[in-house]
């Protein structure tokens, strides 16, 4: 039964560490699904991550934390939209714009503020967000096969692990399913056609940046108020390109994407189990080829995957309205 204990870990971990990279990648999906490139997933996960911190530290709530993070991740939004939505500037280029602002200010307000390089002060249990045990988990563990499902793997994680699952059918469904999810895959497709129609497509696309900069905020907040109980100098590593190459894999549609974003998580869990084992006549594989192992992962997926992916058509063109 260990080697079911050992499964089960590593499921756990990585429905963890996989939380982030849904939210970043459903985030994604309402930008680039309107048209708008966002490659600054990053900057805003980070952004949230900070603001989240610190609000729950100055208030005492990690909820208040929360909603702070969100004002801010929409505000980015929103100046992503400025810049190339309404001025039609270079996507690509307010994208990375707001990747270094967000590097270099998150990393200067925690040294001005708290006297720390890029560190905020450690949060308390009042102050952040602790696991859920679900009913009757500790005394049904000991239960063959539905024991371990319930205790080890579904039982036990932080509240944003289960809004994160399950709102991927939300999104699915908002996406799919509704005139407003049609309208916005219209407007990423030929917005053109849907300005004759009488929709605004201006307003469309800030719409679903407003949507994107909530969803990006939870990913933010779960890194530094839920995970891990402070904000440290880049502690979104990378998380928010994995989403991005997660949601390109998955051909911008939320169920393939979930897909993508378990196995780059699956990936990243694997190598933290694998650090330090001993392989025989190898030896001890270097911790830093371990730790390479989900982005290289992420090469392989793009480079093998991407031609076939087919992107929104107008994704990227700043519209310019006929007169």
């Amino acid at each position: 039964m260990e080697y079911l204990s050992d499964i089960a870990s590593l499921i756990n971990s990585t429905l963890r560490i996989s939380t982030p990279l849904v939210f970043a990648a459903m985030a994604g999906l309402f930008a680039e699904r309107s048209g708008v490139i966002d490659f600054g997933l990053e900057g805003k996960m980070l952004a949230a991550a900070f603001v989240s911190a610190v609000g729950s530290y100055f208030f005492g709530n990690p909820w208040l934390g929360l909603f702070l993070a969100i004002i801010a991740c929409v505000g980015l939004s929103m100046l992503h939209g400025f810049a190339s939505v309404t001025h039609k500037g270079d996507q690509v280029v307010s994208c990375v714009a707001i990747n270094i602002l967000m590097i270099g200010l998150t990393t200067a307000l925690a040294a001005a503020w708290f006297g720390q390089a890029g560190l905020t002060p450690t949060l308390g249990n009042d102050e952040r967000f602790l696991e859920i045990t679900l009913p009757f988990a500790n005394s049904i563990r000991d239960v063959p096969i539905l024991g371990i499902i319930y205790s080890d793997i579904l039982s036990g994680h932080y509240i944003f692990v289960y809004i994160a699952y399950l709102i991927v059918p939300v999104v699915f469904w908002i996406v799919f399913k509704t005139s407003f999810g049609l309208r916005l895959r219209a407007v990423g497709e030929n917005p053109s056609a849907v300005d004759t129609a009488g929709i605004n497509v201006f307003s469309m696309r800030y719409k679903a940046l407003a949507i994107n900069g909530i969803l990006i905020a939870f990913a933010g907040a779960y890194l530094s108020t839920a995970v891990n109980a402070n904000f440290f100098r880049e502690m979104s590593a990378g998380r928010g390109y994995l989403a991005l190459a997660a949601l390109i894999f998955g051909k911008w549609h939320p169920k393939t994407a979930l897909i993508a974003c378990l196995l780059f998580g699956f990936t990243d869990a694997l190598q933290i189990r694998l650090q330090g084992v001993e392989l025989p006549t190898i030896g001890t594989i270097p911790v830093q080829l371990i730790q390479a192992i989900p982005y290289v992962l992420t090469v392989i997926l793009l480079a093998g995957f991407v031609g076939k992916a087919m992107a929104p058509k107008a994704i990227g063109q700043p519209y310019i309205k006929e007169r």
